[in-house]
Formats: C-alpha cells, sequence, structure tokens
C-alpha cells in the first residue's frame, strides 16, 4: 500500500534529520545520557522505518489484513517509542518515558503480524 511507503519517506527523511540534529545540535547540550536516548529514538525510527517499507512493499503483492495491522503499528511505534523518548530526551519528564512500552509493544505486535501474514501468504 503506497501510504506505508509514503510514511516510510517521511520517517526516513524525519530520522536522518533528528540524527543530525542530534549529533551537531544536541550536542553539549544535553547530558550524555540524553543523548543516548535520543539516538535510541532515532535508531527505533529507522530500523521501523524499513518496516514501513517492507510492509508496503509486501502490500503490492499480497491482500493481508495482517499486512495492513502491522503498518499502522509500526507507524503507531513509531510515534509513541520515537517520540516519547525524544521529548523525554530534551525535557527529562520522566511522564514521556511512560509512554515508550506502549510503542514497543506496537512494535512486537507488527512484528508478529508480518510473521503472521508470511505464514498465510507466502
Amino acid at each position: 500500500m503506497k501510504v506505508f511507503l509514503l510514511l516510510g519517506v517521511l520517517n526516513g527523511f524525519i530520522a536522518v534529520a533528528f540524527g543530525a540534529f542530534g549529533a551537531h545540535g544536541l550536542e553539549g547540550r544535553l547530558s550524555a545520557s540524553q543523548l543516548e536516548t535520543w539516538n535510541t529514538a532515532v535508531q527505533y525510527q529507522m530500523f521501523h522505518t524499513m518496516a514501513l517499507f517492507v510492509t508496503g512493499l509486501l502490500l503490492m503483492k499480497f491482500d493481508s489484513s495482517s499486512l495492513n495491522w502491522a503498518g499502522w503499528l509500526f507507524f503507531i511505534g513509531i510515534i509513541l517509542f520515537s517520540g516519547s523518548l525524544y521529548i523525554y530526551a530534551t525535557t527529562a519528564i520522566k511522564t514521556f518515558a511512560m509512554i515508550t512500552p506502549i510503542g514497543g509493544i506496537a512494535f512486537l505486535v507488527g512484528w508478529v503480524l508480518i510473521g503472521i501474514a508470511v505464514l498465510k501468504n507466502v
């Protein structure tokens, strides 16, 4: 489905921009721990950007509700996991860190759904 390919493009752009911003704009402004949190957010955003691309490509070949749900869960996971870590890294407000595991669960369920779709359709 093109929407996941486009979301992949958007998230890839954001992940690269935020990675560069973390390396060049935040260094010296955040603690080492905060920068590590920021970089974790960037890494997981990029990993799941690739998952969005894979999902979009699989949906071009296979019509699967599992794949469709997986794509949306990857996108929601990026927002909740990486988004909450970006905010937490720059504000140190612990409430945002509590949102992160919800995004992680969305990622995990998305991967399980990819596996189910592959078992059913390939």
